[in-house]
This record gives structure tokens, sequence and C-alpha cells, in this order.
């Protein structure tokens, strides 16, 4: 058992599975230079020395190096493709909606494209265009696969599970939970560490987690705002306001049993999304809460998400961008009264 951050819990979760299955490789941009920093966020540092034929460096080019790794998935690869940030993976959209999610179904099954797509969100100081939460534009996408780990532990045992998976998977990953070090690190960091154990694990796609029990309303969150979403509850708590605190962490498909059963219990719901104000991650859990369970709810279901920001400008409105606990608390008390 050690304790890691998520930069390194993930380092370790590649290299455990390219020891196990000679298949697995990883490709990007700057992940594979000798003495470098491992990726925009330290991820792969120190791997080209131990796999200096399967961690390959490529163009400046998402589009192609992604349909690289959508050809080597359907060929029996396992590709783990690593795009420095979340934000260019529209210049991959064509790869990863038309081809990698599409290409299981239009084969009948004949095909499977067991790709993982590794991306960083979240608003900090490396301008607009690295500085977004992209979760929203790939989870009503068939045949993707999307989670968001918000702990070191998640972030390893999802990987794993990713890499096994027949079906692609895109995994996102906030910069201020990475816990990367140097020149690397971001200001403004939380602390994502975990207790990871030594054994092989994996955490299963698909699996929402209870982080804290409670009676009076149901939180949703995942990524950062998991943790300002537990902060807020614990502010909430020395009020005599019990909140249940879900790290949804399987953003498609959604674990809409284990949403279910909290909702069932406090009939109150509250959804926390870093991102713009309108549409989102919150919005679908909102309308499918609404159907499925539905007659459960005695309050609105309210969402805490930026004000409207037509572009999100780090670090200008960098604070206006994101929701902190207080933000959410004052959500949740407008809610319960």
């Amino acid at each position: 058992m050690k304790r890691q951050s998520i930069a390194e819990a993930l380092r370790d979760g590649i290299t455990e599975e390219m020891e196990r299955d000679t298949r697995v490789f990883c490709l990007g941009e700057d992940i594979g230079v000798p003495g470098g920093f491992g990726g925009a966020f330290t991820v792969t540092l120190g791997l080209e020395q131990k796999f200096p034929d399967r961690i390959l460096d490529t163009p400046i080019s998402e589009l192609g190096f992604f349909g690289a790794a959508v050809g080597a998935a359907m060929l029996g690869m396992r590709p783990i493709a690593d795009v420095q940030y979340s934000d260019f993976l529209f210049l991959a959209m064509d790869q990863i909606v038309n081809n990698a999610a599409k290409l299981r179904y239009m084969s009948g099954g004949t095909l499977t494209v067991p790709v993982v797509f590794r991306a960083p969100v979240g608003a900090t100081g490396r301008g607009s265009q690295h500085a977004q939460n992209m979760e929203r534009y790939f989870i009503g996408v068939p045949g993707l696969k999307v989670v968001a780990p918000s702990n070191a532990y998640d972030a390893k045992g999802l990987l794993k599970a990713a890499v096994r998976d027949d079906d692609p998977v895109l995994i996102f990953e906030h910069k201020l939970l990475y816990g990367s070090k140097g020149p690397r690190a971001e200001a403004g960091a939380v602390d994502a560490t975990s207790e990871i154990p030594d054994a092989d694990y994996v955490v299963p796609l698909g699996k929402a987690a209870v982080r804290r029990p409670g009676t009076r309303v149901t939180i949703l969150a995942w990524l950062l705002m998991l943790h300002e979403a537990l902060s807020a509850a614990n502010e909430l708590a020395a009020e005599g306001i019990d909140a249940e605190v879900i790290d949804v962490r399987s953003l498609a498909p959604v674990d809409w049993a284990t949403l279910g059963e909290s909702v069932a219990r406090t009939g109150t719901v509250v959804i926390v999304e870093e991102g713009p104000k309108t549409g989102g991650v919150g919005a679908e859990l909102a309308a499918g809460l609404l159907e499925r369970f539905g007659d459960h709810l005695i309050a609105p279901i309210q969402r805490v998400a930026s004000p409207d920001v037509p572009v999100p400008f780090a670090p200008v409105l960098e604070n206006a961008y994101r929701p902190d606990a207080r933000r959410i608390a004052a959500a949740v008390r407008d809610l319960v009264g």
C-alpha cells in the first residue's frame, strides 16, 4: 500500500497494463521525450525508458494520431492516446465520434475498438483554449464510454478497466487534481491522493460511488466538483442538513441504480458541474432523474454551474466559471428551506 497522486497512480496503472499485455502502447505529443516532462502533466514521466518501443511521440496532429490509435485498436492492439488538453479533442472529433464510437455497430459486432483516450479538463491559468470542461460534448455519443475520476484510486482503477474494455473509453482528468510537481504543477491544486494497494485491481466502468451518506438531500458531482461538494456537505452538516454526496464518476453509462436509490430516500437533488450554465452533463442527469425517478422528487432539481459566460477565459473569469463550496451550500439551503 502506498499513497499516490493521480498523476503517479495513472503512471503506475499504465506501466502495469503495459507489463501485463504487450498489445498496450501509448501515443501522443511530447509523451516520450528523453528527459522530458512526461506529457503535459507528467503522467508518462520516465516510461520512454521502460518501454522505448511503446511510448510513441507523435506530430502535432490530433486527428492523425487519434486515427492511428483507432486503426491500431481495430487490428487488435490496445492503445492509450494522450491529448495534452481536452480542448484539442475538437481536432479529432471525426475519429472519436464517427469512427471509434461507431465501428463496432457498423461492422455488426465483428470489429471492436479497444482504445483509451486520456484528456485533461478544467479552468486554470493556461488560456481559454486550454481551460474548458469537455465532458458535455461526449456523453451523448452512442458507443463511447466516458469516465471522470476524482481521486487517485479511481483514476488508476478506471484506467486499467478502460484498457481491458473492448469499447472506446474517454477518461477526463482534472488539471487541479493531478498532483503534478515542478514546472507541471498547477496553482490552486486540490489533494486527490489515495492509498493505492499493491495488488492488481480495477474500478468497474459504469458505477457511481457514495462518498458521504446522507438523508436530506442528494448532491451529485464528479472530478474537482466532488471535492467542493464534500466541503459544502460538511458545512451543511453543522447546520443540521444531512447531505448525501455521490461521485457520479461514470458519465456514460450513468449508474442510474445508485443515483435512483439515493433520490428515492432524499427526494431532493443538487447537481454540481464545472462549466457553462446551460446544457451539459448536469442537464442530462436532471432529465434522466426526472424520467426515471420523478415520482420520488419532493422538490425541483437544482443545478449549480457557472453564470452565463460565453467563453470561459481563465484566469480572468476563473472564479465565475467554477462553483465553490459556498455556492453549493447556498443552493442546497435554497432548495431544502
